[in-house]
Formats: C-alpha cells, sequence, structure tokens
C-alpha cells in the first residue's frame, strides 16, 4: 500500500516495516531510546529488530500496560529514565505499543527537553486507526481522558498487520470501534463494509484500516489543531469517554475504549436523531449494529451526575456547555451541537432501554 502524506510526516503500511531501517540510517539520531509495556517488550520487540537488523545500540524504557497508567507518574517515570540514559536534544524516540504508549510516549518526547524526535509504531488496532495518527499526544487527570497533552506531529508511522496477532477478540473490537466510527461521521461506504465483518473469526481486512486512516488523515490535514472539522473525530467521545473514565475507576473490569465508545455513539446517534437530523431508520441501524458486536453495560440513573460532571470537562466544551459531533446521516457529521443536560440524560435513557 502507498503510504500516506500526513502534516510534515508518512504513515507507512508495510507487514515487515520494510522502511524503518533507511528511516532510521538517514536521521542523525545521538541515540535510541524505544518505549514499550509489558506486553509490547515481549510480542512486538522482536518484531521492531528484525526489521532493523542493525540497530544494535538502543535503550529500552518498559511502563506499566493499561490506561491506568496514561497519567503524570508514569510519565515523571519515563522523563528520569530518559535523563538516566543520558537522552540529548538529537535522541529519538520510538513507541512501540497501543494508544497508552503512543499517548504518553507521544507527550514525553514533546516536552523532553522542550521536544525530541518521536516515531509512533502502534501495535493494537485502536492505535493504528486513531491514537498514532494526527499528533495528538497526551496523559490523563484523575479521571478525565486526555485531559492534558500536546499537538506534536511525529516524524513517522510504521503500521503493520503482524502485531495484530496478538492481539484477543476484545482488543480487536476495542478499534474496530473506531473503524466503524470513521464510516458513520465520513464513508457510508466503510461503515456498510464494517457490518460485513465477523470479527471473531475474520482477518481484519487491511483495506478497512487503510481507509479509516484515510479518511482520519484528511480531516487532520483540514483542521490540525481541533478548531473546526477535526472535532468531528469526537462523535461518540463526549458520552464515551465519560462512560470510561468513570468505569475505569469504578468496575472490577472496565470498559475498553471501543466498549465505551460503542456505549457514546448509540447515545449520540439518539441526540443526532432528537436534534431532528439523523432519521429514525437510521438510528434504528447504528443501535443495532453497536448492540450485536459489543456486551452491555449496565448502569443505573443515580450514575448520571458523575457522567456529567466527567463530561463537563470535556475538552469540545464551550462557555460551560456541553458540545458534541453528532451525525446529520449515516456519512455526514456536524459539530459545535451543545446539548442541555435533560437531553443527555435522554440518551443515557435511550442506551438502557435498548441494552437491556
Amino acid at each position: 500500500m502507498q503510504a500516506i502524506q500526513s502534516l510534515g510526516y508518512q504513515v507507512f503500511f508495510e507487514e515487515n516495516l520494510n522502511s524503518l531501517e533507511n528511516f532510521i540510517a538517514s536521521r542523525n539520531y545521538s541515540q535510541i531510546l524505544i518505549l514499550v509495556d509489558r506486553n509490547t517488550n515481549d510480542h512486538c520487540l522482536p518484531v521492531l529488530l528484525a526489521a532493523v537488523p542493525n540497530l544494535i545500540d538502543y535503550d529500552i524504557i518498559e511502563v506499566d500496560p493499561g490506561e491506568e497508567n496514561k497519567n503524570i507518574d508514569f510519565c515523571i517515570g519515563v522523563w528520569k529514565t530518559m535523563l538516566d540514559f543520558g537522552a540529548d536534544r538529537k535522541a529519538l524516540m520510538l513507541n512501540l505499543g497501543g494508544g497508552v504508549v503512543t499517548d504518553m510516549g507521544g507527550f514525553a518526547a514533546s516536552t523532553f527537553k522542550r521536544g525530541i524526535d518521536f516515531v509512533q509504531i502502534p501495535t493494537t488496532l485502536l492505535a493504528q486507526v486513531d491514537a498514532s495518527v494526527g499528533g495528538k499526544t497526551g496523559i490523563d487527570l484523575d479521571n478525565v481522558k486526555n485531559i492534558i497533552g500536546t499537538f506534536t506531529q511525529p516524524q513517522a508511522v510504521f503500521i503493520s498487520s503482524k502485531f495484530l496477532i496478538t492481539l484477543d477478540d476484545r482488543q480487536l473490537l476495542s478499534g474496530f470501534a473506531e473503524i466503524i466510527k470513521h464510516g458513520l461521521i465520513q464513508d457510508k461506504d466503510l461503515y456498510e463494509a464494517c457490518k460485513q465483518v465477523n470479527i471473531m473469526a475474520d482477518a481484519i481486512d487491511p483495506e478497512l484500516i487503510y481507509r479509516s486512516v484515510q479518511i482520519k488523515n484528511t480531516v487532520v490535514l483540514e483542521d490540525p489543531t481541533e478548531k473546526g472539522l477535526r472535532k468531528i473525530l469526537n462523535f461518540g467521545h463526549t458520552i464515551g469517554h465519560a462512560i470510561e473514565g468513570y468505569s475505569l475507576y469504578n468496575d472490577a473490569d472496565p470498559l475498553s475504549h471501543g466498549e465505551a465508545i460503542a456505549i457514546g455513539m448509540i447515545c449520540e446517534a439518539w441526540l443526532s436523531h432528537k436534534q431532528g437530523s439523523l432519521s429514525a431508520d437510521e438510528l434504528a441501524d447504528i443501535t443495532q449494529t453497536f448492540l450485536a458486536l459489543y456486551p452491555r453495560y449496565v448502569y443505573t440513573t443515580d450514575r448520571y451526575e458523575a457522567f456529567l460532571e466527567l463530561m463537563k470537562n470535556d475538552k469540545k466544551n464551550e462557555a460551560n456547555q456541553i458540545g458534541f459531533a453528532l451525525l446529520n446521516r449515516i456519512g455526514d457529521c456536524t459539530f459545535n451541537v451543545f446539548v442541555g443536560e435533560d437531553d443527555i440524560k435522554g440518551a443515557l435513557d435511550y442506551y438502557l432501554a435498548v441494552a437491556t
């Protein structure tokens, strides 16, 4: 597949990471740092090192896996390790992992000594189609997702389907939610193609990943710092992030990102219909698509205030109004729609009604 040109860098789609060695050789980096978590250290680092056999001088920084570790304390640990390794401003960080590693690694690199170069090598489907592309870096604060971060573009992104072999069905489904989202906001044909996939039995078609990244990249090129159009990428995320943040700190088995965003997209599809744009038939179609793929999540109405408090910290809000990206129809999304608390509670009620 042809590389996608983004904001001053390329996204390479290469099973064997063929271009990575030439990329490193073409730059005069003083040091190579590789950020991994325990899982990617075991399962993905050998793939990376096989792709760059001449890379013999590098330092490994390992963090614990899991969204609960994407915080300032772990980031301080990364910075301290970089200092211990004597990293200077000409060092390169390779972020080898899922969204936690690419988000936090990008943030750590973008702020260390006012910024060093980094490369994203996403190893989960979620990171490949979402977290690794677009220049968003960040960490969570308390249970508010990605509230601290920067817009800093990587030097390159390398996507290999080899890494997806290491994932279980739940991780694949988490990333698949973002592919469906890209179809809902900009490409009805992609959405329809996603409905035909049996993710439990079929390998993810690389074309779906490629098209998903193309959609995100097109939006990012038009609006790199999320002043306007890029907000459509947040469809499902205002409610979804709040539920994800609540679940992370209150549930014994927290929701994955994709599971939470699937709930958010059902709720926000209802809001899209309530606002008078999305048809009842399309609302039913979207609802059934997600309910067929993702487990039901049962919450009680006494959690609504906690959800709303988290939504009030959302980055899309303006003048104390809770902001949404909502669908006009499948394949067409608008942004800067501000919704009152009663309608948000109505959306949460809708999910409970269809999911139970």
